[in-house]
């Protein structure tokens, strides 16, 4: 009798690169970057609790008033608030006109349309300085720079493209012969896509609106080009303080810094709660059994 020899499974790729030079160099190349992103930011932390320090690794002591310096110094109550303004409006206004943009876009097909893609694409892939100052430039003449609408103005400019391609996707996957049938049942386009096509682009609704949310906040050279005493966004705010360092410790700017990472962390928190990163991705459609 001949012995039978156990079929050898192929290794998990996984466990091959984790067992590779090339796989210990990556992962700890990605060790390196998180714990250098984690020193610094425990730096600022820690700096902006410390009165005294110096040569040392911890303060010598610790107070809070750097904190009460610059949410008086900088008005950081009314910062914040025109900040979420700001933001709500451009994730609003960017859903409103980017999903039915979309779905022009993946439902009729007209000449000049790969032109038209091109342009939605361009303010995303330019850096927004590029287009930023004959932006901010044309709206000072007209008298909307320097105040709340021109901010927002000027954040739509790239946040309505990022919805439409975004968005794109998504309706591009529904099959058209839902809408087909809703039609010959009667319905009118706004019904079809209110009560057939929303709930199908929910999720991707949401998600496209969180990462304009965060997008908002986090945009600084629209903002600063733009905004007025009465439309400082927190971003700017925190650019403020770094130039006014020379003037104020530097603890207090380092505490506007980690005031500035909680109003990110607690947005991206609560958005979270409400869509899932995952869903932004779109989903294969699944061939028929034959």
């Amino acid at each position: 009798m001949t012995a039978v020899t156990p079929t050898e499974t192929p290794a998990d790729p996984r466990r091959r690169l984790v067992a590779s030079p090339v796989g210990w160099l990556i992962w700890g190349t990605v060790g390196l970057f998180l714990l250098a992103l984690l020193g610094v930011v425990a730096s600022v932390l820690v700096n902006s609790f410390g009165e005294r320090w110096f040569d040392s690794w911890l303060p010598e002591s610790w107070t809070t008033q750097w904190y009460r310096q610059a949410w008086t110094g900088f008005g950081l109550f009314d910062v914040i608030v025109t900040t979420l303004e700001v933001a709500l409006a451009v994730v609003v206004l960017s859903v409103v006109v980017g999903v039915p943009t979309a779905y022009v876009l993946a439902r009729r097909s007209f000449p000049g349309k790969r032109l038209v893609f091109l342009l939605f694409l361009l303010p995303i892939m330019m850096p927004p300085i590029t287009y930023g100052i004959p932006l901010a430039t044309v709206l000072y003449k007209i008298g909307l720079a320097g105040n709340l609408s021109g901010v927002i103005l000027a954040n739509l400019v790239p946040c309505v493209p990022f919805v439409v391609l975004t968005m794109t996707p998504f309706i591009e996957q529904i099959d058209p012969a839902i809408e087909n049938a809703a039609r010959m049942s009667g319905a009118g386009t706004f019904s079809v896509f209110t009560r057939i096509l929303a709930p199908l682009l929910l999720p991707g609704i949401l998600a496209s609106a969180v990462l304009v949310l965060v997008r908002t906040v986090g945009m600084f050279e629209l903002t600063f080009l733009t905004a007025g005493p009465t439309s400082t966004t927190l971003v700017v705010a925190l650019f403020n303080s770094m130039n006014a360092a020379g003037i104020r410790a530097q603890q207090s700017v380092d505490a506007m810094a980690v005031i500035y990472m909680l109003v990110m962390l607690v947005l991206l928190v609560t958005a979270l709660r409400f869509v899932n990163p995952t869903q932004l991705v779109s989903q294969v459609k699944e061939e028929p059994p034959e």
